[in-house]
Order: structure tokens, then sequence, then C-alpha cells
């Protein structure tokens, strides 16, 4: 089943007084379960197209349907509403936290805006958010800032998955985490995903992560799709430059394993 429809999306920006193309007629579909890796050097498009998704900053042109809604028609209510069923984790955990909450403030924020469960029942489902990304109740206490990147992102997980979403918009979620670390942050996204049924729209310049967690791949060249496969059909026979060029840049793709992640989805 069609969970996302990306129809035509075009988005223009003003830059030293001319008019900058950041996105061209991208066209893209994205199944319920499926997890779909966006990948493509600095200044391709891949974040603008993210912050579209989420409402962040308007389209130009194009549509998108997500769960059967025509999503750029929603507004005010409807749209706050809606929002719960379409989640962000952003590379930069700690700008998108207030740096003087609560581990526990984070999490009840989602929980308290969509109504997801009454307010004495809050503490013990943050409590089992903070389980399933695999950090013990205590932290609910801490402050954001005391506790660790990986940490942030487990966080950054459970704050997302509290409003029980259909699908998860990642941006460089775990670009800026050493590779240990990471394996385990892609491991548990799978593990999830398996579980829930979520989507996943992985946005990411690191093939090797795609790799590891994505059914299909769609790689972006100056605002343009300029190549959509499978993981492996993309990384064993690329037929754009722009993913040739992100190949290389990968230091290698050995069997079972690249740049200490496991291979995926596409094993």
């Amino acid at each position: 089943m069609t969970l996302l429809s990306v129809e035509n999306l075009s988005k223009r920006f003003s830059s030293g007084g001319r008019q900058v193309a950041a996105l061209h007629d991208v066209s893209f579909m994205l199944a319920a379960g499926e997890t779909l890796g966006l990948v493509g050097a600095s200044g391709s498009g891949k974040s603008t197209l993210a912050r579209i998704l989420m409402r962040l900053i308007p389209a130009d042109a194009g549509r998108i349907r997500f769960d059967g809604e025509d999503w750029l028609a929603l507004t005010g209510p409807e749209l706050r509403r809606r929002r719960a069923k379409m989640q962000m984790v952003f590379q930069d955990v700690l700008g998108a936290f207030n740096p003087r909450a609560t581990v526990a403030s984070v999490l009840d924020d989602p929980l308290r805006i969509h109504g997801i469960v009454p307010k004495n029942e809050r503490p013990k489902e943050i409590a089992t958010l903070l389980d399933r990304v695999g950090l013990s109740a205590s932290y609910a206490e801490r402050s954001i800032r005391e506790v660790s990147g990986g940490q942030r992102q487990r966080i950054a997980i459970a704050r997302a998955i509290a409003t029980r979403p259909l699908l998860i918009v990642l941006d460089e979620a775990v670009s800026a985490l050493d590779v240990s670390i990471r394996g385990k942050i892609l491991e548990l996204l799978v593990e999830l995903q398996e579980e829930r049924g979520i989507a996943y729209l992985f946005v990411s310049h690191d093939l090797a992560v795609l790799r590891a967690v994505s059914h299909r791949i769609a790689v972006m060249d100056a605002g343009r799709l300029v190549e959509t496969g499978t993981a492996r059909q993309v990384i064993d026979n690329p037929q754009s430059s722009a993913a040739r060029a992100l190949i290389a840049a990968v230091p290698r793709f050995a069997t079972g394993t690249s740049a200490g992640i496991s291979e995926g989805h596409d094993s």
C-alpha cells in the first residue's frame, strides 16, 4: 500500500540576487513499512525535500499525498492532528530540544499535545518509551544536556515513536555518531520498523548507512532525482554519475559489512 506519494515537487530559493532551484520536479512513492534511502552530496536538495514533507517550509509546486490525504492542503488544527503520523529525527538533536528540558518533559510533550495517553498514564508511557530505545526509566529525570550524543539520539527516536507514527523522516540522523553507536541506532530503527510497521525516509550522504537499512535508494543531484532502485541495484550497478561519485567516496563495500555497519534489507 502506498503511504506517501510525491509528484513534481519543486522549490526555488533566492541567493545573491538570483533564483536557485533546490528541487526540480521530484517524484517518488513510499510504501507502508518501507525504508527509502535518499542520498546525495551536500546541496543536492535532500534536506529541502525533508523539510517540505514536514511542512517546515512551503513548496513552490507539486503535490504530496500522505495516508490518503492531500498533505499540502492541510492547515491549522487539521495539520496539527495529522502531524502525529509523520515525525522527524534531526542530525542535531540537541538543537532540536530545549537544552534546559529534562528527558521526561521532552517525551511528555508529544504525548500531551497529541493526546496519546491520559495525564496520569504519561509517566508509565515515558518509561516504556525509554525502555524500548534501550534506556532505563531513571533517564527521565536527567537534563538533556547531561546525556551523551548516542543517548540523545535514542531519546529523539523515543519522541518520534511516541505519537505512533506511520512515517519517520530521518535527516542525517546518525551522521554525528561514531561507528559503533551508529550501528546500534540503525539496528534499533530496523527493529522498530519490524515491530510497528513504520516507514522511513532516511536522508543521508552516506551510502554505507543507507545500504544497511534501505529497501530502495533514491539518488539526488542538483535538485533532481537522477536514479532510483533497490539498494543492491544502485550500489552494485549505478546508472548515474552522482551515484558513482558517492560510491567512490565510500572506503569499501566489503561482503557483509561496510564501514562497520552490517548489510541490511537488501542483503
